[in-house]
């Protein structure tokens, strides 16, 4: 696996759980942070070549509902899921990488403004994408996406990307 120092969740009787993060080499999470921006590019784009090849042949998504889907039903959905006469607004925001060992969590949440019975609704979904570092690769083995609360939705100073009209905006300042 790719060389970096432990992080640990410890449990105290005197002060309960803390996070102890020890850095990584910027490397790691700079590569994780690219591989989400392309996940989602390829969904933005529907490009299913680009997402099977960041898929592990054992992937699995789960829906919000607990409906599970395999490797290959998920790719013959991607290939046309965005619409983006239906979806004019997509961002990504409120992104967090926890890296174990060999398996990071990828975490974000997505504001979406969809384009239903002539109305335009917004709501967010948040998502954890595990991948597992194996052959010198990360390898997305499981995406798992929920709704979130409208009192759980994270800020605007949290967006790290935005796609309008299917097109990835450039970064402000």
């Amino acid at each position: 696996p790719p060389r970096w120092r432990a992080s640990w969740l410890l449990q105290t009787r005197e002060i309960g759980m803390i996070s102890v993060t020890v850095s990584r080499p910027s490397t790691v999470m700079d590569d994780l942070r690219a591989i989400n921006a392309r996940f989602i590019h390829n969904f933005v784009t529907s490009d299913v070549a680009s997402h099977d090849a960041l898929l592990h042949p054992e992937f699995i998504n789960i829906w919000p509902t607990g409906q599970r889907w395999d490797r290959a039903s998920y790719l013959k959905y991607w290939a046309t899921a965005f619409d983006p006469k239906v979806i004019p607004y997509w961002d990504v925001r409120d992104e967090l990488i926890t890296v174990i060992g060999n398996v990071a969590l990828v975490r974000s949440t997505n504001k979406a403004v969809r384009r239903r019975d002539g109305n335009e609704v917004t709501g967010m979904t948040m998502y954890t994408d595990t991948y597992l570092f194996e052959n010198g690769a990360w390898k997305c083995i499981q995406a798992q996406i929920q709704t979130v609360a409208p009192e759980q939705y994270p800020s605007d100073d949290t967006i790290v990307s935005v796609y309008i009209d299917g097109k990835l905006q450039p970064r402000a300042g």
